[in-house]
């Protein structure tokens, strides 16, 4: 079994990667940003409460992403292994995913940050807006407010993952593919 933490930038390609990692190691992919869209499209209390805190770039309350993850973690025990994306974003969000993998007996294995130069990221989101009809993709503004958020609030969860020995960086520039080799690598490393 393998627990990956998956981290980055929004527009780094973390949901990519995902797709990409979840096939070639069948395992389990969590993305809670889906999760949460997918409340707001079906209009659920949770994706009602979520829509204001996504149109502004702002980050999802960590209790109810932190609920949404315990509940998952405690009906996939069984599972390969899981690749988390999007998730921890804070570090108090770090601090309870530990707990909640010990409660049920499992860890994080480690983090692999892709890293991406910011006009890289602003220009890739601004690219997928146009076909993701997501509104927090479309603006520039809330695009480099998502940034100084995830700067402020989010990178800062390296430093958590770097001080257990499990934080791996990896240049996300580059083709698809030279980016699935290096994170591939990292993982394949780990597992030896």
């Amino acid at each position: 079994m393998i627990n990956i933490v998956l981290f980055g930038a929004p527009g780094c390609g973390k949901g990519t990667q995902a797709a990409r990692l979840k096939e070639h190691y069948g395992i389990e992919h969590v993305s809670t940003g889906e999760v949460i869209r997918g409340h707001i499209n079906r209009g659920t209390e949770l994706g009602n409460s979520m829509k204001s805190y996504i149109a502004q770039g702002k980050l999802a309350p960590d209790e109810v992403v932190i609920g949404m993850i315990a509940d998952y973690v405690a009906s996939h025990k069984e599972v390969k292994g899981c690749i988390y994306d999007g998730f921890p974003r804070t570090t108090a969000q770090a601090e309870a995913f530990d707990k909640i993998m010990e409660e049920n007996g499992l860890s994080v294995d480690l983090m692999v940050d892709i890293q991406v130069p910011e006009e890289e990221l602003v220009k890739r989101i601004l690219l997928r807006g146009k076909d993701s009809g997501r509104a927090d993709d479309a603006s520039e503004e809330v695009i480099r407010g998502r940034l100084d958020v995830y700067h402020a609030q989010t990178a800062v969860v390296a430093d958590f993952y770097t001080k257990q020995g499990k934080y791996f960086s990896v240049d996300g520039f580059g083709t698809m593919d030279e980016v699935f080799d290096r994170i591939v690598k990292v993982i394949d490393s780990l597992k030896k």
